[in-house]
């Protein structure tokens, strides 16, 4: 079993974690959510700034808290891929020149391969294939996975992902950054039937629309038309707007479109069991409405522990044992890629770096 120390700096949590094979002896996260809280997003060079200054300290604490000595593992993995360029570097280089001091191989590590894995933390997964719904501030895709670095997408979202349109609507509704914990703190005792939303579908050129594809842009101009009635209607005479029903209402709406169409899916493709994994698979919503369809299709799911649904150094440390486990490695003149297909994962274990 390979003990690995894993780095992630993709966008605005550092993280640093020593796992063996699937079990996490130390992890530790510096999250940046109230610095970037102020400006309603990330700020790429604060991001950057930040990792630079907390990586070196949840690294002296990983170790302390695993018991071991860099010189004690069998190797140091980084996400290398996708995420802000200026926040991988920082993973990345600390990785890199931690592999060459210390003689241990270096594993680059594709984010969206590291959510995968962040299901294994957990309950024990089913052999594949299987159909992963993975769902974040910057992806919504449906993967089939047929083994490790074996990965076939089935469906994406053509415009902002799920995590995204959860931060505009927060944003819109005035209710803070990051929009998705926002947004199901405020819909908890709201009416998610109130308001009549629009579930976005993808027209096809040829006629007809992409099955498993998914759309919230369309979901975003209803909710501000609906707000702006609503608005209007109220003008002078001091009405709040019902902030709780028109949470409950889009944060229904995007679960549903998630649920149906990942179940379908799964049955159309013969797979039968549905994993969920990312930022927005800890939405409580989501997580309820996944386990209910699911019983009634008779899929077995899986879903990433809470703990490891938004971005973590555990995951990685994962992903990163397992290419290990399979004798592979990468290159320590591989730089970083702020857009990479997870299909082509595999580029990052090949002799001569690919970027």
């Amino acid at each position: 079993m390979a003990t690995v120390l894993a780095l992630e700096t993709s966008c605005d949590e550092s993280a640093a974690a020593i796992v063996r094979d699937q079990t996490v002896l130390a992890s530790a996260v510096a999250s940046q959510v109230e610095e970037h809280a102020r400006w309603g997003g990330v700020v790429p060079e604060i991001a950057s700034r930040r990792h630079v200054e907390a990586l070196p300290q949840l690294i002296d604490q990983v170790c302390r808290q695993s018991g071991l000595a860099l010189a004690e593992l069998d190797g140091i993995a980084a996400t290398a891929a996708p995420g802000l360029v200026g926040a991988l570097l920082v993973a990345s280089v600390t990785g890199r020149t931690l592999a060459r001091l210390h003689g241990k191989p270096f594993v680059a590590v594709h984010h969206l391969e590291g959510h995968l894995c962040s299901v294994q933390l957990g309950d024990p997964l089913p052999p594949g294939p299987y159909l992963v719904l993975l769902v974040s501030g910057g992806h919504t895709e449906l993967l089939r996975v047929d083994g490790p670095g074996q990965y076939q997408r089935l469906g994406r979202s053509h415009d902002d992902a799920a995590g995204e349109a959860f931060d505009k609507v927060a944003r819109l509704l005035g209710l803070g950054y990051p929009g998705g914990p926002a947004i199901e703190a405020a819909g908890r005792d709201g009416d998610p039937r109130r308001f009549a939303l629009p579930k976005g579908r993808v027209s096809r050129p040829e006629g007809g629309y992409y099955p498993y594809d998914f759309s919230f842009s369309g979901l975003k101009t209803a909710m501000l038309r609906q707000v702006r009635a609503l608005e209007a209607k109220h003008q002078g005479d001091g009405e709040p707007l019902p902030l709780a029903d028109l949470a409950a209402s889009f944060e229904q709406v995007v679960a549903e479109v998630l649920v149906e169409r990942s179940c379908r899916c799964a049955r159309e493709q013969g797979l039968g069991t549905l994993v969920l994994v990312g930022g927005v698979a800890a939405n409580r919503r989501l997580r309820a409405l996944l386990e209910a369809r699911c019983q009634r299709d008779g899929l077995a799911w899986r879903v990433a522990p809470l703990a490891y649904c938004t971005d973590n150094a555990a995951m990685i440390g994962v992903a990163a044992a397992q290419r290990l486990a399979a004798g592979q490695h990468s290159s320590l003149e591989l730089a970083v890629a702020a857009r990479l297909p997870l299909e082509q994962a595999d580029r990052l274990y090949e002799p001569q770096a690919c970027f």
